[in-house]
């Protein structure tokens, strides 16, 4: 299997989903916005690195967990420019895509990108599919009865109080993906094969290698060992809550289809995905993901466009009586615990 881009979705010619693709490119949503890259990637980048820079100037303080917050914001922010990279809406060609991809991805982030890449193809093919998305998958959440039946031992214990721990679960979501990750490019199967495939499997390793050396190595001559242990929990436990409550007001809570259900790649796409309604602040801090709707049914579309889209894809839901959801950033915190503890409901009983 070679991997490239999220895969762009099917355009069939007079379904639902091809009218209103034509509307989006008609309104020129789908073109390449190079200038308002360069300046996102240039703040982003520079933000990143003068975090880093200023963890060497401070030295062995106590005001390091401090900044250990601020570099949490910014390496998810970076977070965000691979992803974007990973669906092509920086650039159309593969090649600059993937580059972007690892260099923000690997050797920044230290998230393989060639992992990420797979699994997010799966996703955006079945979201919210309990058999065909992994983000849904049984693992230390259930997101249906049959999982949470399924359980036993801790993860029953777990499974029950799932919505009281959810946020604090998060703050081991950064360790999580590093484990992940480092597993994607070494794992193989009983039958010697890697299990995850990956176009550059050696370059993928060694931008990881360097980023774990260059980590701790800033750390150590920027501080003590203790306080480099306190620096590093405070930045990866903040980093995986930010990247979890990115993702979270997305998906969960909303329908999960079966193999029984049949359903167009437009419906498929709307029905499982929700909105957060916010300004540009809350634009910036989601990196674009409050439009999950748009992103979901045009992969490729740059973020910037995708505010411009909303109401032609809202518009357009109206006029073929699709449920269109969208609510606040609260609210889809509550929408996404509440299905979690309901879950987990007869297991309490």
């Amino acid at each position: 299997m070679v991997l490239a881009a999220v895969a762009d979705p099917p355009v069939r010619r007079g379904s639902d989903y091809a009218q209103l693709s034509r509307r989006i490119s008609q309104a020129g949503l789908l073109e390449r916005r190079p200038g308002w890259y360069a300046v996102r990637v240039a703040l982003t980048l520079g933000v990143f690195l003068a975090g880093w820079v200023a963890v060497l100037a401070v030295g062995d303080s106590w005001w390091q967990p401090l900044l250990a917050v601020g570099l949490a914001v910014a390496t998810t922010q970076v977070a965000f420019l691979g992803h974007d990279a990973g669906h092509r809406q920086m650039f159309r060609r593969r090649g600059p895509s993937e580059a972007v991809g690892m260099i923000a991805g690997n050797l920044a982030v230290g998230l393989s990108y060639g992992w990420w890449v797979d699994k997010h193809n799966r996703h955006h093919a079945n979201p919210n599919h309990e058999d065909e998305d992994p983000d849904v998958g049984a693992g230390a959440l259930v997101w249906t009865y049959e999982q949470a039946r399924g359980t036993r031992g801790f993860g029953r214990w777990l499974a029950r109080r799932q919505a009281y721990l959810f946020f604090p679960m998060l703050l081991l979501e950064g360790l999580n993906l590093h484990v992940a990750s480092v597993r994607a490019i070494v794992g193989r199967g009983p039958d010697g094969r890697f299990r995850t495939p990956m176009r550059h499997r050696g370059i993928e390793a060694l931008l990881l290698g360097a980023h774990t050396a260059g980590y701790v190595a800033i750390l150590l001559l920027a501080m003590s060992p203790g306080k480099a242990l306190l620096f590093a929990a405070v930045h990866q436990g903040l980093w995986g809550l930010y990247m979890g409550c990115s993702f979270a007001p997305n998906h969960k809570g909303m329908p999960m289809p079966t193999a029984e259900d049949e359903l167009d790649f437009l419906r498929k796409q709307v029905l499982t995905s929700r909105n957060v309604r916010g300004g540009w602040l809350v634009d910036v801090a989601l990196g674009g993901l409050n439009y999950q709707i748009e992103h979901h049914l045009f992969p490729n579309m740059p973020r910037g466009n995708l505010r411009r889209a909303q109401p032609i894809v809202r518009a357009y839901c109206a006029e073929r009586g699709i449920p269109y959801a969208e609510t606040g950033l609260v609210d889809s915190y509550r929408q996404a615990l509440a299905h979690l503890h309901e879950v987990g409901r007869p297991l309490r009983g």
